[in-house]
């Protein structure tokens, strides 16, 4: 039997985990060991005094650095197996669905915590890191976007959700945002579930659901409509010509 998917978070707040990730599906898949996690305190690798991680930045300027010399003693103690070496930061690539579906076949995921300013360059680069942001915003630091990236993978796993279904008719699957969705009472502060999805005809029902996601899609988020009707790719090829 193959081993689980396995994360390994280095980190200076190893109680930060599983936080979320050990609740509701995600938590009790990782009690039944569908996937495991593993935290590491990159501080147990700091040789220095008072185990500090850090310093000023090359060049002056404000907040502080994490040392190359400790960050990368912690990521060499611990065994890759052909799992990537993540390093969550706000300059990395976007994460999308597609990467978590990439991750999530894979063995599992080593992921750096950063803190402060950042990790120093030199590291990144030796270490072959990959970066990695959650979204065009900053975070104190990397825990609570190494939650969501595992949260992301750990959900596709086989036998953690309950139908296979559920993974597929979501947001970001073929490229559009998910339709809405109701449930009971069938009237609600007079708004009415649509009386489509109460007709019985399947047919109907999947067209609604798809004229309703291409709608959100180009009312939200353009860029996404733009891919997936091609313009983004035609406008790219124009400009090359």
């Amino acid at each position: 039997m193959s081993a689980p998917f396995t994360a390994t978070v280095l980190t200076l707040y190893p109680d930060a985990f599983p936080g979320i990730l050990g609740v509701s599906v995600i938590g009790r898949a990782l009690t039944h060991k569908k996937w495991q996690l593993e935290t590491l305190d990159i501080r147990d690798f700091s040789h220095h005094k008072h185990a500090s991680v850090d310093d000023t930045p090359a060049g002056g300027g404000p907040g502080m650095v994490l040392r190359p010399d400790v960050a990368a003693t912690a990521i060499d103690a611990v065994a890759l197996n052909g799992r990537p070496l993540v390093y969550l930061s706000p300059r990395g690539k976007p994460l999308t669905q597609a990467m978590v579906r990439t991750f999530a076949t894979g063995p599992g995921l080593v992921l750096f915590c950063g803190r402060f300013e950042g990790l120093d360059e030199r590291v990144i680069e030796a270490r072959e890191m990959v970066e990695v942001s959650v979204g065009d915003f900053v975070l104190a630091g990397g825990e609570v976007a190494a939650q969501a990236m595992i949260e992301a993978c750990v959900r596709l796993l086989p036998g953690v959700l309950g139908a296979a279904e559920s993974t597929t008719e979501e947001s970001f699957e073929g490229g559009l945002l998910e339709y809405p969705h109701f449930t009971r009472p069938r009237v609600w502060e007079g708004r009415e579930i649509p009386p489509v999805l109460l007709s019985g005809d399947h047919g109907a029902v999947a067209q609604w659901r798809q004229e309703e996601a291409q709608k959100t899609t180009r009312a939200r988020r353009p860029d996404l409509w733009d891919r997936a009707t091609g313009k983004t790719k035609n406008s790219s090829r124009e400009s090359e010509e």
